[in-house]
């Protein structure tokens, strides 16, 4: 590459929970540049989560946390062309590019759902996702399991 890698920007904790990595949510989750918006959909979002899961003895951050870790793919596949034959060549995927895909499909299948509001979708897909069903949840076991069917063809790494 002639040029260097740009600078990682480091996001601000947001106001509520105090944590970067709902600010990088939020960011994906925004359109057309309305994070207030984005904003309230998550908090309201995290209040219904509240509401529905009071038995369970976590705070909806950690379960919104928890959902993320059960979507968040280890491995994916990339094309790679070998002598005429296009391969699916698995892959590890990045730490970074882990969060941004787990949080990516986690927004993506929330918009798809069927629902009121944004953030009774939203909160719809991230219980789902907690526990282990849901769009979100199925891309992932779909992604492992092209992974391991083209196993054969992880020597043309690149």
């Amino acid at each position: 590459m002639r040029k260097s890698k740009p600078k990682k920007r480091i996001l601000l904790p947001d106001p509520r929970f105090n944590d970067p990595l709902v600010t990088r949510f939020v960011n994906n989750l925004m359109e057309a540049g309305k994070k207030p918006l984005a904003f309230r959909i998550f908090y309201d979002a995290m209040d219904l989560i509240g509401e529905k899961m009071k038995d369970a003895e976590l705070t909806p951050l950690e379960i919104w946390k928890k959902a993320l870790e059960n979507i968040t793919p280890q491995v994916e596949v990339k094309s790679r062309r070998v002598g005429g034959a296009t391969f699916q060549v698995p892959l590890e995927v990045r730490p970074d590019r882990k969060i941004s895909l787990s949080m990516k499909n986690l927004i993506l299948f929330a918009r798809k759902r069927s629902g009121h509001s944004m953030s009774e979708k939203l909160a719809a897909e991230i219980i789902a996702a907690y526990n282990q069903e849901g769009g979100a949840f199925k891309r992932k076991e779909d992604m492992h399991r092209m992974a391991e069917a083209n196993k054969a063809f992880a020597h043309f790494r690149f």
